[in-house]
């Protein structure tokens, strides 16, 4: 073997071995964020829009590369945290380098896999807001502590209610295309969890495994705390004829229940009405959303209440 071949294919294994190592990028999304980082004086970029092009120019080539990269957000607060629980200099690249890799074992990720970052951040965002929210709802039920009469664990009780309610909630919405919102006031801003989810007649409803943990957490949060939180619940009913010969209308009935003694009780059609016509800082009437007709929430029956855990 010539010494050209064989340098040849240690450069072939070694291009081969990089697309076998995972990169991890972490990436600062928003304005106030990138603001934060300029204060040190290693932190190289000046303008946030060159910053996020040249990462994306960056990771793009990783990517043609064969390179697998995980794409994580930067949080300039947690990071000057880091810095001072492992005793590091926030201003060096090592340490911003320490602090990347470990967002890809702690932190909400997405693999990089060519898109524009434009498309790829909002969802690394929302998936961010969703871990935030489980986290604090999590914290909220291991707190709830347990029943001074029977010892029971009050926030274990609290997640087997709110599956419970769950669970029949969408057994009365029964089929369609479902999208439930469910907001409890713990903390600024409140906790907020979003389910969606389509059922037919041949099959049980479709649901994500990670929004149901999720809504049920908040659910159960908000049961645990005995707070005056809520569910709305909106179904997609299918395209109407408009009278003005225009395109056909996507109509959808909307519903609602608030917390009461720790379970979801209906409110009544003018009660939704209300609640969704009405703006929430002025209290002042808005018109009703076009295309949305608004019902009473459906009966859900309370499991058999052993214990008045309050």
């Amino acid at each position: 073997m010539t010494s050209t071949t064989r340098y040849s294919d240690q450069a072939a294994a070694r291009r081969t071995l990089r697309r076998e190592l995972p990169t991890t990028a972490a990436v600062l999304a928003d304005e106030r964020d990138f603001a934060a980082m300029r204060r040190y004086r290693t932190f190289p970029f000046d303008d946030h829009r060159s910053y996020l092009r040249q990462m994306e120019t960056v990771l793009r080539t990783l990517a043609a590369q064969g390179v697998l990269t995980t794409l994580s957000l930067f949080d300039p607060v947690a990071y000057e945290q880091y810095c001072a629980d492992h005793t590091l200099d926030p201003d060096r690249s090592d340490s911003r380098t320490r602090y990347t890799a470990e967002l890809a074992c702690t932190g909400p990720t997405l693999p990089y896999e060519g898109e524009p970052l434009t498309q790829l951040l909002p969802l690394l965002i929302e998936e961010a807001d969703r871990r935030a929210t489980w986290n604090q709802a999590s914290s909220l039920l291991a707190r709830a502590g347990h029943c001074e009469d029977c010892g029971a664990d009050l926030g274990h009780t609290a997640f087997a209610r709110a599956t419970e309610a769950v669970r029949q909630l969408l057994e009365a919405l029964g089929n369609g295309s479902h999208h439930l919102v469910c907001s409890i006031p713990a903390g600024d801003p409140p906790l907020l969890a979003v389910l969606h989810t389509t059922a037919d007649a041949t099959e049980r409803p479709r649901l994500a495994e990670t929004e149901t943990l999720i809504f049920c957490t908040v659910l159960a949060a908000g049961i645990a705390l005995r707070t005056p939180g809520g569910i709305v619940a909106r179904t997609l009913t299918g395209d109407t004829a408009d009278t003005t010969g225009s395109e056909p209308t996507t109509r959808s009935i909307v519903r609602g229940w608030s917390l009461r003694d720790g379970w979801p009780s209906p409110l009544t059609e003018a009660e939704v009405f209300a609640a969704y016509c009405t703006d929430a800082d002025t209290g002042e009437p808005i018109a009703p959303e076009h295309g949305v007709d608004y019902a009473p929430g459906l009966p859900l029956a309370p499991p058999p209440d052993e214990h008045r855990h309050r």
